[in-house]
């Protein structure tokens, strides 16, 4: 079967009304390409805080939303948001079919903090849903988020589930990876960025996954913390984008 995938490396702030400006672009670029399903970063609708107004992101959600559904696309939007269901705040990313049908979402799992005990940091901020999987466009997918991927031992209180693998074993083929980094232009983002694209092939071969990924790229006047596209189950990228600033991409999985 075949999957054709979109990706978007858009800038990412707290204000939200230039993201959704920045999503809708690129939903407009996916339905162009013809794309099943576009991935956007982190947080990329709310900006990357569980800081947020409820109101102005709810709305946001249904514009973006709403515009993707009447273009024919699906997406894997990263956002921060708030579930009625229990009134816990999530780092997500939230699956929906071509025709808008909600699917569900991923929750990040290896949430950052730091080694102290008790660890400070987002793994107070967000809660963890339970590791799933989702059939898109008739392929089974999984969603991870950033550090769900490196697990990053300077800022991971945790032990390494391996996200890649169980998805895997789960059933998955493809993975929507959505990414939100910090970085500064100092030799130690260089060592990350290597640290994560490494980290991105071996997981795609270790799974026999196919991997989509994208970063914020504000401030766009810095490189990303880690590349974005599309890397094969053998671990070769078949996409890929500029390093630095706004690019979108799109390709067609053989699965």
């Amino acid at each position: 079967m075949q999957l054709r995938v979109a990706g978007a490396q858009i800038p990412v702030t707290a204000a939200v009304d230039d993201n959704v400006a920045h999503i809708l672009r690129a939903v407009g670029f996916a339905a162009r390409e013809g794309a099943d399903v576009l991935l956007t970063p982190e947080g990329s609708l709310s900006g990357y805080t569980p800081r947020f107004d409820r109101d102005e992101v709810g709305r946001a959600l249904e514009a973006v939303t709403a515009a993707a559904r009447d273009a024919g696309v699906g997406l894997a939007l990263g956002t921060c948001l708030i579930e009625p269901e229990d009134g816990r705040c999530y780092n997500q990313v939230r699956f929906y079919e071509r025709d808008g049908a909600y699917l569900g979402f991923h929750s990040k799992t290896l949430t950052c903090g730091t080694l102290a005990d008790p660890p400070e940091g987002e793994i107070n901020d967000f809660a963890v849903a339970p590791l799933r999987t989702f059939e898109i466009a008739g392929a089974r997918v999984g969603g991870l988020i950033c550090n769900d991927m490196w697990a990053n031992p300077g800022c991971t209180p945790q032990d390494d589930p391996h996200l890649t693998q169980q998805l895997s074993r789960m059933g998955a083929r493809v993975i929507f990876h959505a990414v939100n980094g910090g970085r500064d232009g100092s030799p130690m983002s260089d060592l990350a960025w290597q640290y994560h694209e490494s980290n991105l092939r071996m997981r795609a071969i270790a799974g026999a996954l196919w991997i989509v990924t994208v970063d914020n790229c504000h401030p766009t006047d810095l490189r990303c913390s880690a590349p974005s596209g599309v890397i094969d189950p053998s671990g070769n990228w078949v996409a890929r984008t500029a390093e630095q600033g706004e690019a979108f991409f799109c390709y067609t999985l053989e699965m």
